[in-house]
């Protein structure tokens, strides 16, 4: 990939992270926006924008480590497991949507699995249908890649808004990691093609 793609990438996906959660910010946060428009206090108003926006760009940069160290691990892997690496990425697929449910579940004291549960499913859902994509933009053996970077990948990206008391910045970390990675993803193989 030629150098002007990378620093391409970068910013392109550096500005999607940051515009999605100022977007998520609205409906996440939407009672600490509510505080300074009653009466509108525009200096607070200004502040949470660029609050919200630098957050997204930390959300981005964290996305972007993930991706390309993706990438090195993929192939030392494919070196090392050769035709089993397919086989060890489901596994590993099936024990992050695990880890998700249970350990997550376990760390409540009170309250049901089912939270836990639906956030596991809507995740492999929707990295199933962009790994769709993926492989068919280019090829069928990339299914499984794709799919194991959105859900496992994402899944590791994720776990400091996890680990987090409030449940806010946990919605508020996946939708730009969510939407950068799938970019990331979906936008590798136009970038790398020779015209």
């Amino acid at each position: 990939m030629k150098s002007r793609n990378v620093v391409r990438l970068f910013f392109s996906t550096l500005l999607l992270g940051g515009f999605s959660t100022l977007i998520a910010s609205f409906f996440v946060k939407a009672g600490v926006y509510a505080e300074n428009l009653n009466p509108i206090d525009w200096f607070e108003i200004l502040g949470l924008l660029i609050f919200f926006t630098g957050l997204g760009f930390v959300f981005s940069l964290i996305s972007q480590m993930g991706f390309f160290a993706y990438l090195t691990v993929n192939q030392f892997a494919l070196g090392v497991f050769r035709r089993f690496w397919p086989t060890v990425q489901v596994v590993l697929i099936a024990f992050a949507l695990f880890d998700l449910v249970y350990f997550r579940y376990r760390s409540v004291e009170d309250g049901t699995v089912t939270p836990f549960l639906l956030t596991a499913i809507a995740l492999f859902i929707y990295s199933w249908f962009v790994a769709g994509i993926k492989a068919k933009d280019t090829n069928k053996r990339a299914f499984i890649p794709a799919l194991f970077f959105m859900v496992v990948i994402t899944s590791i990206e994720w776990v400091p808004g996890l680990r987090t008391e409030n449940g806010d910045y946990a919605w508020l970390m996946i939708v730009p990691l969510i939407l950068c990675n799938t970019y990331q993803l979906l936008i590798l193989h136009r970038l790398t093609e020779k015209k």
